[in-house]
């Protein structure tokens, strides 16, 4: 049994990360979450209640209390997610998303390296520091048959990307200059259940069902590998307790397509299972709408995840196919969730709560 603390553990896919801990070992976590608009604890009611899970709202900037936390929950390993992920947020305010990527990233590495050289010889060889990246930071691989691997070099793109670069360097210098045992993943594009719905896959689908256009950034032939967030939490996991330190893992879901064929197969799957549209709409497809491309948007993301399988033994479970029918499922059965998160329900009750 470890003792784990998960950053960022109520946003998308630190949720599934810590369901999968508490559902699927016998480790326990504590969930280390700012609750920004991004945080919600909902996504957690089905673990809340385990003796194994601890919540804590703090942020990762507060050297003050991260040292106070890594001193009473005595942890074996942390994994690393909080982080400001959205790129249009990041374009409208870089700021903010270089204090947390960067600033939190390097008060949160200080908290661990203190908290480690306390440990005895055992415990700190056992220790693990798991930084959860993207492959952003590979930047445009433009419309070739390259594929990103662990030793392609960094050319970030957008202020997120370049703020999660950063943060990336700074966890491999900390590995290098004070021995801290670091692992660090790069991930593809994630989709799922719980997913906050300004992102593609969530936005399309609630669009859609409530008839409205469907935004599509130039002519939606951006290329992305799409990981199914469940699987991409079996292979947090399975790095964080086997990875070899100083390694890097790429986790991907082998599953190339541009956006436009998304947002096909989400209209697709949509008339098969929620056939009774909006008044006066045909098809979904219908409501597809071609808008100005963002500022500065890469082409194509291409995930190469051989190493993992192989040194690892990880594969994903999902299909693009099957992941997605899951996905459309979960939304269609879980309304209420995603309304009191377009409302915003969900944080002004936690905000009253709080006040």
């Amino acid at each position: 049994m470890k003792k784990i603390i998960v950053t960022g553990g109520a946003g998308f896919i630190g949720s599934a990360v810590v369901r999968h801990i508490i559902n699927d070992t016998q480790d326990s976590v504590l969930n280390l979450d700012k609750l920004t608009y991004a945080g919600n604890l909902e996504n957690l009611n089905s673990v809340c209640d385990n003796e194994r899970y601890e919540f804590v709202q703090a942020d990762i900037c507060d050297k003050a209390a991260m040292d106070e936390i890594f001193t009473r929950f005595q942890p074996d390993a942390i994994m690393h997610l909080a982080a400001e992920s959205h790129v249009d947020r990041s374009i409208d305010g870089p700021g903010e998303f270089i204090q947390t990527n960067v600033v939190g990233t390097y008060t949160l590495l200080e908290a661990a390296r203190k908290y480690w050289s306390s440990l005895d010889e055992l415990r700190k060889a056992a220790f693990r520091f798991h930084h959860i990246s993207t492959d952003e930071v590979y930047g445009d691989l433009e419309d070739t048959g390259l594929l990103f691997t662990e030793e392609t070099s960094y050319e970030p793109s957008s202020p997120y990307s370049a703020s999660k670069a950063g943060s990336d360097h700074l966890v491999r210098a900390w590995g290098r200059t004070y021995g801290l045992p670091v692992v660090v993943t790069n991930c593809s594009n994630n989709y799922g259940p719980f997913h906050f719905p300004e992102k593609l896959v969530p936005l399309i689908i609630i669009k859609a069902l409530a008839g409205e256009a469907l935004p599509v950034y130039g002519k939606g032939d951006q290329i992305r590998d799409w990981l199914y967030v469940e699987d991409h939490a079996r292979a947090l996991y399975t790095v964080v307790t086997r990875g070899i330190v100083g390694e890097t893992y790429n986790i991907g879901g082998h599953n190339e397509k541009q956006n436009i064929e998304v947002v096909k197969t989400l209209c697709s799957l949509l008339e098969e299972l929620a056939p009774n549209k909006p008044e006066g709409l045909n098809k979904y497809e219908d409501l597809i709408t071609y808008v100005a491309d963002r500022p500065g948007h890469d082409i194509r993301y291409a995930i190469d995840a051989t190493k993992i399988q192989e040194v690892l033994g990880w594969v994903p479970q999902e299909t693009f196919e099957s992941g997605l029918r899951k996905t459309v499922l979960w939304y269609l059965s879980n309304q209420s969730w995603w309304e009191r998160v377009r409302s915003g329900a969900y944080r002004q009750e936690r905000l009253g709560l709080n006040a």
